[in-house]
């Protein structure tokens, strides 16, 4: 097995997918699988499969293949969904308000606890049962709750000075979708850079390129 540190960011990268594919086969009551037919569900080559899962150990069993519920419980394991990493969101805006609402922490291994924003209009509103707060109680709420994640859901130009006071406060790792690169002023933090228009990007690229 590899260690964490030698592991490619693209293995990383592919465990939600296998994660997301196994819980379909889960649900479908399927009990086992085998690399190729897993491969032809996905897209992708049974050896891909084979080299990312031995990675972490190795799950199959020649000519048994993969039992579904173990290689899920695994991998969600691995990713650490058995967790409950309390997350934090900052800007209760379209996006704040979309993410707070449409995304499922609880199977995530994230618990949301609570949402801040400076905006006066919307204070004391909630969002998915949870009350938005007023920025200015970031620091007493930190130092109560030591929250482990912070989805930055603000615009570019305030993203340094908030994250330079969660960090200050404790938290090390970022879901940031401010366009703002943390990478480049803060050292020993954990980053998910979420670009949305630049995905948008590349799909109108690979169309392009289709036609």
């Amino acid at each position: 097995m590899a260690k964490n540190n030698d592991i490619s960011a693209s293995v990383i990268k592919r465990l939600p997918r296998y994660y997301s594919y196994l819980e379909e086969l889960r649900n479908e009551n399927v009990e086992r699988i085998s690399s190729k037919k897993l491969a032809e569900r996905m897209k992708t080559t049974a050896s891909q499969i084979r080299q990312d899962l031995n990675c972490f150990g190795g799950f199959g069993q020649q000519g048994y293949g993969y039992n579904i519920k173990a290689l899920h419980d695994e991998i969600g394991s691995i990713l650490g969904v058995d967790k409950e990493y309390k997350t934090i969101i900052i800007g209760a805006g379209n996006l704040g308000k979309a993410i707070a609402s449409q995304i499922s922490f609880e199977k995530k291994g994230c618990k949301l606890s609570a949402i801040f924003d400076i905006d006066q209009s919307i204070i004391g509103q909630t969002i998915a049962g949870i009350e938005i707060l007023d920025i200015s109680e970031l620091e007493s709420y930190c130092k109560k709750n030591s929250p482990s994640i912070a989805a930055l859901c603000l615009p570019k130009e305030n993203a340094f000075s908030v994250a330079k006071e969660l960090i200050a406060l404790g938290v090390k790792s970022f879901w940031n979708f401010s366009h703002f690169d943390l990478n480049l002023h803060f050292d020993n933090i954990i980053v998910e850079n979420v670009h949305l228009g630049d995905s948008l990007l590349t799909l109108t690229y690979k169309t392009k390129n289709q036609m």
